[in-house]
């Protein structure tokens, strides 16, 4: 988990928003494939890398929010945290 530690926290929560909120209009991407994912329609390949693409970021921020709130984090560079 090294490298995770080692991400930038700005630069990653940047991307988690972007891509969690791509496309703006008419819906995000990440809102439509969990949408799906829960009515059991998420089947098309395309559909399932989509919602792998758009979620990662997200799912790093939240593993390294977790890790350096948990204090188990090898950076703690605590430059960005008040």
């Amino acid at each position: 988990m090294k490298w995770l530690d080692s991400l930038p926290l700005t630069p990653l929560l940047i991307m988690s928003v972007l891509l969690a909120l791509a496309p703006f209009n008419p819906e995000p991407h990440l809102v439509e494939k969990v949408r799906m994912l829960f009515a059991g329609t998420l089947t098309r390949p395309l559909d399932i890398f989509d919602l792998f693409l758009h979620a990662t970021p997200l799912t790093l921020l939240a593993i390294k929010l977790f890790r350096r709130v948990t204090g188990r984090s090898v950076n703690n560079d605590s430059s960005l945290i008040p």
